[in-house]
């Protein structure tokens, strides 16, 4: 978060675990005003074949991604006004059945019809989602190490769009959805055609 901090100079800055749903409780009520526009990026992918799934970590982990999807609506809703964004990062990579994808494909179905509830009982908030498939950053650099730029490689010769998405590209969607006030109950894939792939 620092690194962030650093790039965006905000005004103000708070780190806490958002699956800790008091602290999350607590992070809108100390909010001193009106916020026009929430994003809620927590949450990362699982790949874990069933051979080696345990069971209790797979159940805390999508609990704990709906609960803080939930609990983003919830304790938003007072300070966002009417009009204003509520906005959420999920995933592609779960659409197709793979080894592994067990996990990650149950919040991947069920993201999209979660969002579609809240924005009709947060309306006129507006609550959308924004689906990305391989993004150039950091988390993916973990995941993959010393694979990293093989997939590169791999992606800017298979996509339609022959780059990798970045950050840039996913924050340039994000102000759209915040900006376009017609937009709403959406789910918006952002994966430079990957989900066309084979594999």
């Amino acid at each position: 978060m620092a690194h962030a901090a650093r790039e965006l100079d905000p005004l103000s800055t708070a780190a806490f675990d958002a699956t800790d749903t008091d602290r999350l409780q607590q992070f809108f009520q100390e909010l001193p005003g009106p916020v026009d526009h929430v994003m809620v990026t927590a949450g990362g992918p699982s790949y874990v074949p069933l051979a080696d799934l345990d069971l209790d970590a797979a159940g805390r982990e999508i609990a704990q991604r709906i609960a803080t999807t939930l609990g983003g609506a919830v304790h938003s809703r007072d300070k966002v006004p009417a009009g204003g964004t509520l906005l959420f990062m999920g995933g592609t990579g779960g659409r197709r059945p793979a080894a592994g994808k067990a996990v990650v494909s149950a919040l991947t179905a069920a993201l999209p019809a979660l969002i579609a509830n809240l924005a009709l009982e947060l309306a006129p908030i507006r609550v959308n989602l924004i689906a990305a498939g391989f993004v150039d950053t950091p988390l993916s650099a973990a995941l993959l190490g010393d694979q990293l730029e093989a997939r590169r490689e791999e992606l800017r010769a298979a996509l339609p769009t022959r780059r990798v998405v970045g950050p840039s590209d996913v924050a340039a969607l994000a102000v759209h959805l915040m900006c376009n006030d017609a937009l709403t109950v959406g789910t918006y894939d952002i994966d430079g055609g990957q989900q066309l792939l084979p594999h």
